[in-house]
C-alpha cells in the first residue's frame, strides 16, 4: 500500500529561514509575512491584498466541509479569508454518512481517484486531532473498519471479483466465510455467503465535523458571511471579488469556488471558467437503537441481490443507512420507495434492522464532474479557483483538498496529489496554470502549517 501513498513531508524547520518564520508565526497564529514582496504577486494565479488593508486574501464561495476545510487551513497559513454560505455545514456534508472507505468503495478505472483518497485518509488523525484541539470538541472519528458482505451465491460472486481487483491494487483485506463475518457482526442474516474485511477503513461524524470546522476557522480569523453569494464580480479580467445577496460587494485577491453542485451556475465568470458539474440525488436514512450493546461494531455494505446498500453505526447509537443514486437534477423530494428500498435491502443483510427507531430521513445533493472525480485548482479565469465535484467522497477528501487549496492559495504552486484532478483534465487551456516567478518558492500545507 506503500506505493498507492506518494506524499512525502520535506522543507525546513529552521526558525531562523524564511520557510521556518513563516511555520513558526502561523503556529502563533500571526501572520507570517508582513513584506508584501514576499508574497507571490500570482499574475494568473492566487492574488494576496494589501498586508495593511481590510480586503480578504481569499474569498471562499460555499461552507460545507470542503469550503470550511480550506477557509481554516488558509487562515492557518496567514492568509486573511472571508468564506460566505447562508448555511454552513448544510448541503452535501449535513446529508453525508461519514464512511472513509476507500478501499471498499474502489471502482475500475479509478486508480488515480484511489491514489488521493488514500491520501487524505491517512492524514485523517492528525487532521482530526488538529481540528478537535484548536475547537475544543470531537468530531466522533473511529478507525473501526468496513466488512462488506454477501447475502446470496451471485452476490458472492460480485465481491470475489472486487477482492481481486483489490488484491492487483495492493489493498490490505481479508476474505472472510459467512461465519466469520456473523462472528464480527453477529445481527447479520444467517444466510450470510461471505464478506470482505477491509481493517483500514475509517468513519467520522460528518454532522459534528462540519460545526467543529466552523468554529476553528472563526478562532483563526475567517469571516463567515451567512449569506448567499450572487455573483463572481470580474475586473479586467480577472476574478477581483464576489457580490452578496443584498448588493454588497467584497473584493478579495482570489475566489475560491467551493459551493457544491451549484459551483456550475454562479453568475460572472466567462464561458468555460466555471466548472461543468451535476447534482446527484442521495436519500438516506437515519435509524436508531441501543448505544450498548451496538447494533453493529463497524461499517458495513452490503450486495443483495445485486444491489448495494450500506450502514454506518454511530457510538451513540444511530445509524445512518443510505444512499440512493439518482439523476434527477435538484430535486431533494424524500420519496417513499427510496426508504422502502433501501430498508428492504438491508433487511436481507440484517432482520433486525426494522426493529430499529425511524429517526429521519434526508436526501442532498453530490456535486458529480464529467469523470465523477473532484476539480481541483485554477481555472481558466485568473484569480478564480475550484475547489467541487468530490461526487460521493466530499467527507473522505477534506483533509487533502483543504492542505492542497491552503498550500496553492500560499504559494501558486499545486500539490502533486491533485494535479491529476486540475479543471484542465477536460482541455481547458487556459486553466492549470503553474506558476513562475516568486511562485516557484513552492510549498504544501503538512500538519495545517506551510512548508516550502
Amino acid at each position: 500500500m506503500a506505493a498507492l501513498l506518494p506524499w512525502t513531508k520535506d522543507g525546513s524547520d529552521d526558525a531562523s529561514s524564511p520557510t521556518g518564520r513563516f511555520r513558526l508565526e502561523a503556529a502563533l497564529g500571526r501572520d507570517p509575512v508582513k513584506d508584501p514582496h514576499e508574497r507571490p504577486p500570482h499574475a494568473h494565479g492566487p492574488q494576496v491584498s494589501d498586508p495593511g488593508g481590510d480586503e480578504p486574501d481569499v474569498v471562499i464561495v460555499g461552507g460545507g466541509c470542503i469550503g470550511l476545510g480550506t477557509a481554516w487551513r488558509a487562515a492557518r497559513a496567514g492568509l486573511r479569508v472571508t468564506l460566505a454560505d447562508p448555511h454552513p455545514g448544510a448541503g452535501a456534508s449535513w446529508a453525508a454518512a461519514g464512511m472513509l472507505a476507500p478501499v471498499t468503495e474502489v471502482h475500475y478505472g479509478e486508480e488515480d481517484l484511489l491514489r488521493l483518497n488514500l491520501t487524505s485518509a491517512a492524514r485523517y488523525p492528525s487532521f482530526v486531532a488538529e481540528l478537535e484541539r484548536e475547537a475544543e470538541t470531537t468530531v466522533g472519528y473511529r478507525r473501526c473498519g468496513t466488512l462488506f458482505v454477501a447475502a446470496d451465491s451471485g452476490d458472492r460472486a460480485v465481491l470475489e471479483e472486487l477482492h481481486q481487483f483489490q488484491q492487483s491494487l495492493g489493498l490490505e483485506v481479508h476474505v472472510l466465510s459467512g461465519r466469520e463475518c456473523r462472528s464480527l457482526e453477529p445481527m447479520l442474516a444467517p444466510g450470510i455467503r461471505g464478506g470482505i474485511l477491509a481493517p483500514g477503513d475509517h468513519q467520522v461524524d460528518n454532522r459534528r465535523l462540519a460545526p467543529a470546522l466552523v468554529t476553528a476557522a472563526t478562532r483563526r480569523g475567517v469571516a463567515i458571511r451567512r449569506t448567499a453569494v450572487v455573483e463572481v464580480v470580474v475586473t479586467d479580467g480577472r476574478a477581483s471579488g464576489v457580490r452578496l445577496e443584498g448588493g454588497e460587494v467584497l473584493d478579495a485577491g482570489t475566489v475560491v469556488l467551493a459551493a457544491g453542485c451549484w459551483s456550475g451556475s454562479i453568475p460572472g465568470p466567462p464561458t468555460g471558467a466555471l466548472p461543468a458539474l451535476r447534482p446527484v440525488k442521495g436519500q438516506i436514512v437515519h435509524l436508531r437503537g441501543p448505544a450498548h450493546p451496538p447494533f453493529l461494531s463497524r461499517n458495513l455494505r452490503g450486495v443483495a441481490q445485486g444491489s448495494q446498500v450500506y450502514l454506518v453505526p454511530r457510538q451513540d447509537g444511530r445509524v445512518v443507512l443510505g444512499a440512493t443514486v439518482e439523476e434527477k437534477g435538484y430535486d431533494t423530494a424524500i420519496t417513499a420507495e427510496a426508504v422502502y428500498t433501501l430498508l428492504r435491502d438491508a433487511h436481507q443483510l440484517l432482520p433486525g434492522v426494522l426493529e430499529l427507531e425511524l429517526a429521519e430521513t434526508h436526501a442532498g445533493l453530490r456535486p458529480a464532474s464529467i469523470d465523477n472525480a473532484p476539480l481541483l485548482g485554477p481555472s481558466s479565469l485568473p484569480g478564480l479557483v475550484i475547489a467541487t465535484g468530490h461526487y460521493r467522497n466530499g467527507v473522505l477528501l477534506t483533509p487533502v483538498t483543504a492542505d492542497a487549496m491552503a498550500t496553492y492559495l500560499a504559494t501558486g504552486r499545486l500539490e502533486e496529489d491533485v494535479t491529476p484532478f486540475s479543471p484542465a483534465r477536460f482541455g481547458d487551456p487556459g486553466s492549470g496554470r503553474r506558476l513562475d516567478g516568486a511562485a516557484g518558492r513552492a510549498g504544501r500545507i503538512e500538519g495545517g502549517e506551510l512548508v516550502r
